[in-house]
């Protein structure tokens, strides 16, 4: 795995008009444990990932491939969808304290601004969709 990319192994299955449908499972760190079966913490979920492909590029479904995403994509998306709606709620939860307003639309208004968020990232996901592309490698070259 390069430094600068975040991968998963997965496999092909199913390839149309130039997208590749790959699954990939998801696992928590314990769910890799030897002793995950009889532990009730392990957690891993099977998931599928549209990758498009770049002309050229084939592949077949059963084909085994990892599924890669550049690092900074990633820590963009945990800055987007967990820091950002922390801060919000931290911001209006201080401001309207040191304004005399109640707890309760203290609270309301925190959870009002992380709602305005969230609806903004989905109003904005075709745009975000764009950015964040996934692609694939065989035998540790990209295809």
């Amino acid at each position: 795995m390069a430094a600068g990319e975040i991968t998963h192994k997965g496999t092909v299955l199913s390839v149309a008009d130039g997208t590749a449908s790959v699954g990939i499972v998801s696992a928590s760190s314990c769910a890799a444990c030897q002793a995950a079966a009889l532990c009730t913490a392990a957690e891993s979920a099977r998931k599928v990932v549209e990758v498009h492909l770049l002309p050229g590029q084939q592949v077949a479904p059963g084909q085994e491939v990892e599924v890669a995403l550049r690092k900074s994509l990633g820590l963009k998306a945990v800055l987007l969808s967990y820091v950002m709606p922390l801060l919000i709620v931290l911001i209006f939860v201080v401001s309207l304290s040191g304004a005399g307003v109640s707890e309760l639309l203290c609270g309301l208004a925190a959870l009002a601004g992380a709602g305005a968020w969230y609806l903004a990232i989905y109003l904005f996901r075709d745009r975000l969709e764009g950015e964040y592309r996934f692609y694939l490698k065989t035998n540790n070259h990209s295809i």
